[in-house]
């Protein structure tokens, strides 16, 4: 190994590692490891159910007494909605105690791969540069920091175009060949059983390289593709057997248990718009979530895109490159197809795109740079190149440092209790003392939003085996009747507006 490459491999490395510890960071003092969106309860949900070897359980008496987002009820048992790649990667992090450590370890996994997948394209310098912008990206570390699955859908992705440069590039000599293959094709699979419309929005570049390879590539290259296709397609097909272990039919999507009108694609019936999802609210749809997440890419503001179009023409000729490139495009035309957009946490339907905006700013900076002249050169021509580089480097720094000390606590700092949820809510329920009230059913009286009972419920079992569980409050009938049905757990009535206070019975104001 060269010193250069020595070094950049250092620097990668650590810049790994930082990513790693900036992502614990978020999850602990941001996030507080607990849950803020809807699609984070319905994962934990499943994790914890797949944890036990399951992934299903019978419904409980009064579903909406026992409410989780986005986890449905259908034919006598509940289940979430979500593909089984996500929850079963969380499911291991569920048994060790730790559900938020699984996305710290794959954010410092995927700083790596973006440093490894730069470098093949380019130079260990690009490879270096690419990780730091990735490591120190607001949109990034958000949903690392978060129980979302786009980072590990996009550990899947870097894994998967890795494994395809190197098998479509390397000669029939190549070491480890086989193993690279089986890397690409399992990694795609995985994929689409983690997010399947993010997998078609990432195979459709290579999907069309595939094609021109069968029909133009040597005979090792073509064997190579499809079996990579092959063993993608397989595991993909246990999406099918997944839905029908759920409800009994391979083609019933649970996503339209929750909501009917939660499919992909345009036409009537589909979205929340009186004429269905149609291309003119996809184009709206695309606009707001590139505008709201403009300044979460790198946190230079609006202008997060700077050094794009100059990497799209830096890096015009570089042929394998494109399969990268044209990921973050893909990705935004599939989603066009899919009726709602995200900006909480940046347009995270796109976060797996992230390489190509990675790749192509650290194309830009570094070729509007430029190398630092040799002494050898006239001292004129020396200066202007002195002067280009420092000049070049030095707007970049400033970039960069803005992002560090202004944009990224002030966006991050925002997400700090979103929508209400806070570990001190669990706090109540957390000390010595409140276990010598266990085991309890814990009605609780909701007074803003539901969030209020959402987060106490991560500490309730989907087994109902927990010391607490807990439940909504939906009327003094129906409490009753839980309260009879839980005869062997103390009742207690919990008010959100006053923690550590336990009531045998309603307040006066709710008695009948």
């Amino acid at each position: 190994m060269k010193a250069d490459s020595r070094l950049a491999f250092i620097l990668a490395l650590g810049i790994s590692l930082l990513s790693g510890g900036l992502t614990l960071a978020v999850t602990q003092n941001i996030f507080e490891g607990i849950p803020h969106l809807e699609d984070e309860y319905a994962y934990l949900w499943e994790a914890r159910v797949m944890a036990r070897g399951e992934i299903k359980v019978p419904s409980p008496s009064c579903p909406r007494c026992f409410l989780v987002p986005f986890v449905v009820d259908y034919q006598g048992f509940r289940f979430g909605k979500y593909p089984p790649g996500w929850p079963a990667a969380l499911s291991l992090a569920v048994r060790l105690g730790n559900p938020g450590g699984l996305n710290i370890l794959l954010a410092a996994w995927c700083t790596w791969l973006t440093f490894r997948l730069v470098s093949k394209l380019t130079t260990p310098v690009h490879g270096v540069l690419a990780a730091l912008l990735t490591a120190i990206s607001p949109f990034f570390l958000m949903n690392a920091g978060s129980l979302l699955s786009h980072t590990f859908s996009f550990f899947l992705t870097l894994a998967f175009a890795l494994a395809w440069l190197d098998v479509t590039t390397a000669s029939s000599s190549s070491r480890y060949s086989g193993l690279k293959i089986l890397l690409a094709g399992l990694s795609l699979g995985l994929l689409a059983l983690t997010r399947p419309l993010t997998a078609l929005g990432i195979a459709a570049p290579f999907f069309v390289h595939g094609i021109l390879i069968l029909l133009h590539g040597p005979a090792l290259a073509r064997q190579r593709i499809l079996i990579i296709g092959t063993i993608a397609g397989s595991v993909a097909s246990l999406l099918v057997l997944w839905q029908y272990a759920l409800t009994g039919n391979p083609w019933l999507n649970p996503y339209t248990l929750w909501w009917p009108y939660d499919r992909v694609g345009f036409g009537p019936g589909i979205g929340l718009h009186s004429d269905g999802h149609q291309p003119h609210h996809a184009w709206v749809n695309t606009l707001f979530s590139l505008r709201a997440g403009s300044s979460d890419l790198f946190g230079w503001g609006q202008t997060s895109w700077l050094f794009i179009p100059v990497g799209l023409v830096a890096a015009r000729k570089n042929r394998p490159a494109w399969l990268v490139i044209a990921l973050g495009a893909s990705l935004i035309l599939a989603y066009g197809f899919y009726w709602i957009g995200a900006w909480v946490f940046g347009p995270r339907y796109y976060y797996e795109g992230l390489i190509s905006a990675t790749f192509l700013t650290s194309v830009g900076i570094i070729s509007l740079a430029g190398r630092l002249p040799s002494f050898t050169l006239p001292f004129k021509q020396r200066l202007m190149g002195y002067l280009r580089f420092g000049f070049v480097s030095g707007i970049s720094m400033g970039l960069i440092l803005a992002n560090v000390w202004f944009y990224l606590p002030a966006r991050l700092g925002q997400l700090h209790g979103l929508y209400g949820a806070t570990r001190a809510q669990l706090t109540p329920f957390e000390s010595p003392q409140a276990q010598t009230l266990t085991p309890a059913l814990v009605i609780v009286h909701i007074g803003k939003s539901w969030r209020e009972y959402g987060t106490l419920s991560t500490l309730s079992s989907p087994f109902m085996d927990s010391p607490f569980l807990f439940t909504i409050s939906r009327g003094f009938e129906t409490d009753a009747a839980l309260s009879q049905e839980f005869s062997q757990r103390k009742t207690w009535h919990y008010y959100p507006d006053t923690p550590y206070v336990f009531y045998t019975a309603p307040r006066v104001s709710e008695s009948p």
